[in-house]
């Protein structure tokens, strides 16, 4: 059975001129398989938080992006044996090969989650608790807000295809026993009935 640990809760605070934030990293252990899901940007913390698990960054066989902003991917590069898991492709160096979303070996499912950005994808993993899908910035909140589920929220720091945006956040709450968003607490999404509620 996979395992799912969240290993940094993501945060975000804006500041004059800018942002402190860096997203929610996970960790999945898979069929013997290490994987990192949105590494950040925030060094210190990814590496004591892999310190705490008895892991090396050499350990990590797959690292997984839901999008490419800094905040999430930033980091993807220390694991020096892993491949890069995207939207489209599984990287390993140069080479590029198209997926089937799937990866590779795990019962892992990449799902297309567009909105935030076009590109954005979530990905679904069978676990112990449930389905847990981990939703990258297709949910997110600041720092200090209420957690409060609003399938029409705008996204305060970037401009989004709301459209998309809406149908991405209703087909992870339609599959998803928890959601782990990109900044913030998981939540279970059988919380969510139609409007808005608490996570």
């Amino acid at each position: 059975m996979n395992e799912v640990k969240v290993l940094i809760e993501g945060y975000a605070k804006q500041i004059k001129g800018g942002w402190i934030a860096s997203s929610t990293t996970v960790l999945i252990r898979s069929n013997g398989k290490n994987i990192i899901v949105d590494p950040g940007c925030n060094r210190a913390k990814l590496l004591d938080s892999l310190k705490g698990e008895n892991i090396k960054t050499a350990d990590i066989d797959f690292v997984l992006l839901t999008h490419g902003h800094a905040d999430h991917s930033l980091l993807a590069g220390i694991f020096e044996k892993a491949k890069i898991i995207d939207s489209e492709a599984v990287y390993s160096g140069d080479e590029q090969a198209f997926h089937n979303n799937k990866i590779p070996g795990t019962g892992i499912e990449i799902i297309q989650t567009p909105g935030h950005v076009p590109e954005h994808c979530s990905f679904v993993v069978k676990a112990k608790q449930g389905t847990v899908v981990i939703a990258g910035d297709a949910f997110w909140w600041m720092d200090g807000e209420e957690q409060r589920i609003d399938i029409g929220r705008k996204d305060p720091a970037h401009p989004c295809d709301m459209e998309k945006l809406v149908e991405s956040r209703k087909k992870l709450l339609k599959i998803a026993d928890f959601i782990i968003p990109g900044h913030g607490k998981i939540f279970k999404a059988k919380n969510f009935s139609g409007g808005k509620c608490i996570a």
